[in-house]
Parts: C-alpha cells; structure tokens; sequence
C-alpha cells in the first residue's frame, strides 16, 4: 500500500454529497488520508469533538466502524440537563467544591453546547421542548432544602423544589413525592439529534467515515498512524470516541468500561387520558435512576428503565415496560407497546466520564453512561479546545482515572447490583407510602376527634353560677323496721 497520503479525492465528496441527502448511503475510507485529529467512533461524543475541532479550523476524519447513532448514541431519551451521574455531595467530597462547582458550570456549559445546535434550522423537526423533573420515590423534604439551596447560591443553576402536592397534580400517582424541577433543562428527539450533529460536522469540513473499522493503531511519534482494512490514516492526534467498541486495538482501555444495554419503548397512542394523568410536558426521571420517561408525537409516553450487562433483543422487555407503566400510573390501564429500542453504554467504576489525554495526541472521551447528553457535548469542547487553544479544564478529570470493571465478573457484580438497587428503591417506597397512609390515618382519627368535641361542646348550655347538688337517694327500709315518719308541715291543732 502506498505511503502517499491524500486529502480528499471526487468520489470521497461524492460518497458525502450522497450521505447528505439520505442516511442510507454511507462512505467507507477507500484511500489513505492524512489529517490534523482522528476520531474513532460516531456517537456522540466523537462527533462533537469533529464538529468543534472542525469549527475551530482543524481537518477532521471520523472513523465508525459500523454507522453514525447505530448504538446508545442513537437510541436515547434526549434528555439535556447540567451534572453527572456522580452525586454533587459526593462529588464534592472527591475533588473539592472549588473543583466540583467548575465541573458543574462546564456540564452547563456541555448543555448550552447542545441548545445552540438542537435548531429546527439545523437540524428539522428536532422537536425541543423545556423542563426536566426529577421526582423522589420517598418522602426527601428535609434533603431536598439544602440541596435546592446548594444549586441556586453556590451552583448558579436554576431550579424549582416541588411539595408532593404539586408533584401529583402533574402526575397522577402516589409512587412520587417531592421533586427538583429544572425549567432550564430540555429535551430533544435523540435520533435526530445524533444524525443532525453528524450533518454539521460534516459542512464544517469534517469528514465521517462509516463501515471502517479500526484495526490497529501506533500512537508512537508525532504523526499517528491508524490501519482499517481498507486504507490508512495519519493524524497528529487521536481521540478514542467509541465507548466498549474500540475492539482489540485497544481492549484495555474498553475494559475499564463496564457495558449496561438500557432499553426504552414507546407507547401506541393514548388519546387525552394521557394528559390528564401525565400532565408534565418535559422528561420525568426519578431519583433511583430507575425510571425515565417523557410524552412524545401528542399522545404516547416514551419510557426506559429496564437495564441489563448482557445484551438482549429489546423486544424482549416489552411486558417489563408495560408492566412498570401500569405500575406508576394504573388509571392508563394495560398500555400497548409500539416500538422498542436499546443500546449499550459504557458506565465507569467511579460514576464520572473519562475525559483527557493519556499520552500525547491520544486523547478519550468515553463512559458516558448514565451521564446525560450534555457531558459528551462537554468531552467534544474541552478535547477539541485543548488541541486547537491549548485549553487545559480537562485536568479537572484527572482525579478520575482508568479503573478496570472487573471483567465477566463486573458484569455479574453489576447486574447484581442492579436488581439490589430496584429492589431496596422498591422497599424504599413502599415504606414511605405507608408511612404516608398511616399519617394520613393518624390526621383523619384526630380530626374526627375534633368534630366530635365540637359537637359534644355545641348542645344546650346550663345558666352560669353553680351546678345544684342532687338530692340523697332514699334507702330501703330494712324487713321489720318501721316506715320512717313523714315529714309534716302543718300546724299542730
């Protein structure tokens, strides 16, 4: 093969011009290429580093083995909101609160990244709309004040603590009590998302390539080399974008990875008893990490919460899905199951996203799992700016290193994990719904009580001044002795 490098050739720009007017043509590399940043993998995190390496003036190639969105990238809920999958208490007990409240303002940041690309202009029928509620399964009250106030006075994040009053009139269950509501956060059409990002990436000068994997690579040198097995590509610097799929070349990096394939579905249309019952219009998830759910096309509800370590066709969970519906909302009856998807992500040991440069040039952005879109539209700036302006916030996840997952056994230990984390929810919330009835009990027996004296305090009252004295019985005579003499009151003649 020819050490000669080449920039772009005509079929190249036709194979693109092609994928642009439909997402079934895809280009394969075909010839070697030379390029400033190669990033493999097209989900999202590698193809936002395309777009903004792309952007900032950088050549740009995407290698995807398989296509762009075809795993967890593509199959999501579209949820867009600030933090981590990491607590922010126990964020901030890991790395400092001067640390944590700068990792906090570049996830907001990750999520304007996400607001200013998610336009009906660029990308049609993107369908965003506001607000994000997270509800808690067990009564939090006393947690939730100073968690609201942490996120207003030191996190500059706006949001609303909701009694679960109101979090009930929105949605018509007992399962939920208080709820953090984040007017600011939103919401997308994830497929279209995904698809639409590869499409800006592409016409600021990126260039995406599907159907080529990557089989090996050398990260020696200034220049790295990258093999497919139909061409090569050097780059000066490589960004691993392909969550547990990097394959052989790099398994160990994968396997600090540990895979958790969620499954979502969507309902048939549900007709307007779906707004009377769920009347909140944004994304629903709660507290748990259990359930995610979020109305969409008018009158179905889309819902993930089923999660495995081993991959499973989706179709399998329908009843799972179907069953939790009826679970958390009872009057939608026995809902039917239009469609189901699923995808694998890649969660780490220490719940924050692997985001920095492991040696130079080679760059990851990876274990996004649980994380929400806006961390690896965050990962995309912070990789690209720092290639391209030298900016170095991505130090800021150096306390997150590499920890391996433990292998057939995370797995296992994972999936264990899994089933003890919904089964202590479950009991959780049991519990505190009945603790809730046994107050609400408690209040209906003392406010009968009340009524009570009140209505035994309401009859005829007696003249003030004392209470006369009752009159002495009279005893029975005792058998033979005589009537006692009656009193006479007359005068004696």
């Amino acid at each position: 093969m020819s050490e000669t490098f080449t920039s772009v050739s005509q079929e190249e720009a036709s194979g693109e011009a092609s994928e642009e007017a439909g997402l079934g043509a895809r280009a394969r590399l075909s010839f070697d290429l030379d390029a400033d940043v190669c990033v493999i993998g097209a989900g999202l995190a590698g193809l936002s580093v395309a777009l903004e390496a792309a952007r900032l003036g950088a050549s740009v190639a995407v290698l995807e083995g398989r296509h762009v969105g075809w795993n967890a990238s593509g199959n999501q809920l579209g949820t867009v909101m600030p933090g981590f999958a990491l607590p922010l208490a126990e964020l901030i007990e890991r790395i400092g609160f001067e640390d944590a409240r700068e990792l906090w303002t570049l996830s907001k940041e990750g999520a304007e990244f996400v607001r200013a690309n998610a336009t009906e202009e660029n990308m049609p029928g993107i369908c965003l709309s506001e607000g994000v509620l997270e509800v808690s399964n067990v009564d939090a009250g006393d947690r939730l004040i100073s968690r609201l106030q942490m996120l207003n006075e030191d996190f500059d994040t706006e949001v609303e603590g909701w009694q679960a009053d109101r979090v009930r009139a929105a949605l018509r269950t007992d399962r939920y009590f208080h709820g953090v509501h984040y007017p600011k956060a939103f919401q997308v059409d994830g497929r279209k998302y995904v698809h639409g990002l590869a499409a800006l990436a592409r016409r600021a000068g990126a260039r995406i390539f599907e159907d080529t994997p990557v089989v090996s690579i050398d990260h020696s040198g200034i220049r790295k080399r990258i093999v497919t097995p139909t061409a090569r590509l050097r780059a000066t610097h490589i960004v691993l974008a392909g969550n547990i799929h990097l394959g052989a070349p790099l398994r160990r990096l994968s396997e600090t990875l540990l895979p958790v394939w969620r499954y979502a579905g969507v309902t048939a249309p549900l007709g307007e008893r779906l707004h009377e019952i769920v009347a909140f219009k944004g994304s629903v998830m709660d507290s748990d990490g259990i359930d995610h759910f979020r109305v969409v096309d008018g009158d179905r509800l889309m819902w993930e919460s089923p999660e495995t370590t081993w991959a499973a066709r989706p179709q399998r969970f329908a009843g799972a899905i179907r069953r939790r519906i009826r679970s958390i909302f009872p009057e939608l009856g026995n809902v039917g199951i239009a469609d189901m998807f699923g995808g694998v992500t890649g969660q780490t040991v220490h719940g924050m996203p692997q985001i920095g440069q492991l040696r130079k040039g080679l760059w990851v952005a990876s274990g996004f799992g649980r994380q929400g879109m806006n961390t690896s539209a965050m990962a995309g700036q912070l990789i690209a700016r720092s290639i391209l302006q030298g900016d170095e916030r991505w130090k800021l996840f150096s306390p997150f290193e590499l920890v391996w997952a433990g292998g057939a056994t995370g797995r296992v230990a994972g999936q264990l994990v899994g089933i003890w984390g919904r089964a202590s929810s479950a009991a959780a919330g049991s519990l505190a719904r009945y603790r809730e009835r046994v107050r609400l009990k408690d209040r209906e027996r003392e406010a009968r009580l009340a009524a009570a004296n009140r209505a035994a305090g309401s009859g005829p009252r007696r003249p003030a001044g004392p209470r006369p004295r009752p009159a002495p019985a009279s005893e029975p005579a005792a058998p033979g002795s005589a009537e006692p003499a009656a009193h006479d009151h007359s005068v004696s003649q």
